[in-house]
């Protein structure tokens, strides 16, 4: 039988964050900035002096961003308990350390701790929460809720259940979090490490073969993504980024004139044979992305914004070099 939410999305006042290391205490400084009262609780006998120095550090970016409406440090509340940290909680956000039976069992203990219809969320890097659930009386409304470091400032949060969660916590926790002021894909499947992760992943591990193999500095690396691919990628992914690789032909050109690169020795990562339909669902849903906008659009769009972020990164360079006392007669 289906259940039913404790509450909806937008009438939650009160989200438990459990666990409040690095992840966890970005939640905690995320869901304050949002104007919600955060009721957290972590193990460690330090956990409390540690949160709140991290919110503190938080809060003037928070504030820069623009707080919400009644949004305060003072609502933050650490509860000595796990079974206190949950009780009155519209919500919840787990970000334990990431092993498995951890999980497992923290995600137990908050379902039998937590009223009825109150969904879960969990801040795993890579578990799915078919693994995590297993232990749960009521696996039903735990799904995960990966986010992107620090989660008070990237957007990103990519929501999916496991095999035991039904979709109405999958669909109540997406809006939600959309609710929050997070940017939330609904993922279709469960995938290990995700979207965002897979992806990053695989920059890094080609990044750590250049370097094991002598092929280039971590200097250079970096400065390779900071001042290339990286500034565009901020507002045009990577599908769309090649789109306009092809031109006024888009996607389909692209693929067709330059998918014999594929098997060009440029990464270790094998590609996936180009097949008709590869090719065709890469352009199809390129087109559903590009909506209609031609590429001269696309371009203008993509040189303004790219000339907004060098801007903004020239301000607060000059910033921070006036900071350091640099530049002064």
């Amino acid at each position: 039988m289906t259940k039913i939410a404790k509450t909806s999305p937008e009438s939650v006042r009160t989200v438990a964050c459990i666990g409040a290391g690095v992840i966890g205490g970005g939640w905690v400084a995320h869901f304050l900035g949002r104007g919600y009262q955060v009721v957290a609780w972590d193990p460690a006998p330090d956990a409390e002096q540690k949160l709140r120095s991290l919110v503190d550090s938080a809060w003037p970016a928070l504030e820069r961003l623009g707080l919400a409406e009644g949004a305060s440090k003072d609502n933050l509340t650490v509860a000595p308990t796990l079974a206190e940290a949950v009780a009155g909680a519209d919500f919840v956000q787990e970000s334990a350390p990431e092993r498995l039976d951890l999980k497992a069992d923290l995600l137990a203990e908050i379902d039998a701790a937590l009223p009825e219809g109150v969904v879960v969320g969990s801040s795993t890097s890579g578990y799915s929460m078919s693994e995590m659930q297993v232990k749960a009386a009521d696996p039903s409304r735990l799904v995960v809720g990966h986010p992107f470091n620090p989660p008070y400032l990237v957007p990103l949060v990519e929501v999916v259940g496991g095999e035991k969660s039904e979709q109405w916590a999958v669909d109540w926790a997406s809006e939600f979090y959309r609710l929050a002021g997070k940017s939330v894909i609904t993922m279709d499947q469960e995938l290990p490490g995700f979207i965002g992760n897979r992806i990053q992943e695989a920059a890094w591990r080609e990044a750590l073969h250049m370097v094991a193999e002598g092929e280039a500095t971590v200097a250079q690396i970096d400065q390779a993504m900071t001042d290339g691919p990286g500034l565009r990628w901020a507002f045009h992914g990577p599908c769309t980024t090649f789109h306009l690789a092809g031109g006024e032909g888009g996607m389909a050109h692209m693929l067709d004139h330059f998918g014999p690169s594929l098997k060009a020795p440029w990464t270790r990562l094998e590609a996936p044979e180009l097949t008709t339909e590869l090719r065709d669902r890469m352009v199809e849903q390129t087109d559903e992305v590009v909506d209609g906008r031609s590429t001269a659009e696309l371009i203008a769009q993509r040189d303004r914004r790219m000339i907004a972020i060098m801007r903004a990164l020239e301000e607060v360079e000059r910033e921070e070099a006036a900071e350091r006392g640099e530049g002064q007669a």
